[in-house]
């Protein structure tokens, strides 16, 4: 069952929305969700703008340390591309909770096309007073 603080952040979370990233469940300390790969999100390259995957990153990491209840963020982050995106891919990201403490908090992603690891992401969190 989705913790309730994450259910209310994402339904006020309008840039995630705008891009179509969807839950696809949570629990305590962690998070899936989900991205298709658009139009406008493909670079000059022809292949997904890597802005778009740390999104995608960010919004699993923003679910898994949000579940706990208290209001949380992101203090810092780190991404790893492994593999390109590409038009029409559909990605899913799911975060886990590696440690709580005090009020900061360390969370590993993990970003797939179908079996396949495209990015790998870290993110530092802090419970707001």
């Amino acid at each position: 069952m989705t913790p309730d603080p994450v259910t209310r952040m994402l339904a006020d979370d309008r840039a995630s929305g705008a891009l179509g990233i969807t839950l696809r469940s949570a629990g305590l300390g962690w998070a899936e969700v989900t991205m298709p790969v658009t139009e406008n999100m493909v670079n000059g390259h022809d292949i997904g703008h890597g802005g778009y995957v740390f999104l995608l990153a960010d919004t699993a990491f923003a679910c898994a340390c949000n579940s706990h209840g208290p209001v949380t963020v992101a203090a810092g982050a780190d991404i790893t591309f492994v593999a390109p995106v590409r038009l029409g891919d559909v990605l899913v990201a799911r975060a886990e909770e590696r440690t709580r403490y005090g009020r900061s908090g360390i969370y590993d992603v993990t970003v797939t096309r179908g079996t396949e690891v495209v990015a790998e992401f870290r993110g530092r969190s802090r419970i707001l007073r």
